[in-house]
């Protein structure tokens, strides 16, 4: 029978070449923007909290980015906590509210299409995480025509 030699593996190992870097560091030049947009549902998958993670990423890279919560991804941008607000009931269940908030105090805009807020999910603008802007449905779409005439990099999130 074959004999394992090799030493079990150990906490703090690298599985993989974490130093080694294929593509050039990307940074904005100036007045360069960006947006994420999210039409998916908190909770149900890992791509609202990832594209968060590379909307915060290219607002570090010097972009000027903005984040648009519609359809159901403006559940991402609600309040939430259990008992009571800001309180976390699980490990990692105020994520989404941290990162939205980790992004906004880096300078980055969030917005919130008001139709999905109250219309589809009964919010009010209260509801939202403070800091993040309520517009009008009319705007969706104004705002990434926006971003387009600019030549922006857009990230369009898409979960059904």
């Amino acid at each position: 029978m074959p004999v394992v030699t090799k030493p079990a593996h150990q906490k703090g190992d690298f599985f993989v070449d974490y130093e080694e870097k294929v593509f050039e560091d990307v940074k904005a030049t100036p007045g360069q923007k960006a947006l994420v947009t999210f039409h998916t549902v908190a909770f149900e998958g890992s791509i609202g909290f990832v594209n968060m993670l590379q909307a915060t990423r290219l607002q570090r890279k010097g972009y000027e980015t903005s984040i648009l919560l519609y359809g159901p991804g403006v559940n991402l941008g609600v309040q939430r906590g259990f008992p009571t607000l800001g309180d976390e009931a699980f490990p990692g269940h105020q994520n989404f509210n941290n990162q939205l908030a980790k992004f906004m105090n880096e300078g980055g805009k969030v917005y919130a299409c008001r139709f999905a807020l109250q219309a589809l999910y009964g919010h009010g603008e209260p509801s939202l995480i403070p800091g993040i802007r309520a517009i009008n449905p009319l705007d969706v779409l104004d705002l990434k025509l926006l971003h387009v005439n600019a030549d922006a990099v857009i990230i369009d999130t898409w979960t059904v």
